[in-house]
């Protein structure tokens, strides 16, 4: 396996999961269950396939199973970092928790869910990773790969990788798996608050820093209860 461009990730576990209802009604999103396992442990399983060894792991809706459920595992090795009191947002997380996070870190979504391609995500990230010229580098996937997801895309990618958002009123050909890997100069002068990714992406496309790399496996949006049979029919295939 290629070098890993860092040993930690930041797991993203902190939203409302208002569109999983009503399994979200008395437990986190990243406790819901598919093929027998809770969407996070899916992602952490991979941190560790991978060999990243530390994660951090924000938290806020229904905390507590939450933390109890993370503390169980034995691997990778899990730090908390607690929004219970605001909920940040994706950005804000990200920025809460940087005193625990090396430059750079991989960022993910608490309910990915992926089959690796030829090579694992991860590393594939850290194969492309270029500390200077990107301020983050997204994976990113085409909508034939992209199972359970009916949206219009996120991003545009031209030759050499950059991304640029989808026009208003028009179709992109790449959608955000939910899986980077992140400079701590993205997190630099950030709002105060809560405030969402994109405003740091935002600011990445204009000065021609933020990429993408085009993931090679099969990725899953599980964002409603719908979504969770034709997943576990996958992955029982995969």
């Amino acid at each position: 396996m290629s070098a890993l461009a860092s040993d930690t990730a930041m797991v993203l576990a902190a939203g409302l999961g208002k569109r999983m209802r009503p399994l979200t009604t008395l437990q986190p999103k990243p406790l819901v269950r598919v093929a027998g396992r809770p969407l996070i442990d899916h992602a952490l399983d991979r941190l560790v396939e991978a060999g990243i060894e530390h994660a951090v792991v924000n938290v806020h809706y229904l905390a507590d199973p939450l933390v109890a459920h993370l503390r169980g595992r034995s691997r990778p090795q899990i730090a908390i970092s607690d929004e219970c009191d605001r909920l940040l947002e994706t950005g804000g997380g990200m920025v809460k928790a940087q005193p625990h996070l090396p430059d750079p870190f991989f960022c993910l979504n608490s309910d990915n869910v992926w089959l690796d391609g030829p090579r694992n995500a991860f590393a594939d990230l850290s194969r492309h990773w270029n500390p200077d010229t990107m301020d983050a580098l997204l994976m990113v996937v085409p909508h034939a790969r992209a199972h359970n997801f009916d949206g219009q895309g996120d991003f545009r990618m031209d030759g050499d990788g950059r991304l640029t958002r989808r026009l208003p009123g028009r179709v992109a050909p790449f959608i955000f798996t939910g899986i980077q890997l992140v400079s701590h100069r993205l997190l630099r002068d950030p709002p105060q608050g809560p405030f969402g990714t994109m405003v740091l992406w935002q600011r990445a496309i204009d000065e021609g820093r933020l990429y993408g790399t085009s993931f090679t496996g099969e990725w899953f949006e599980v964002g409603t209860p719908k979504a969770i049979p034709p997943t576990e029919a996958a992955l029982g295939r995969g």
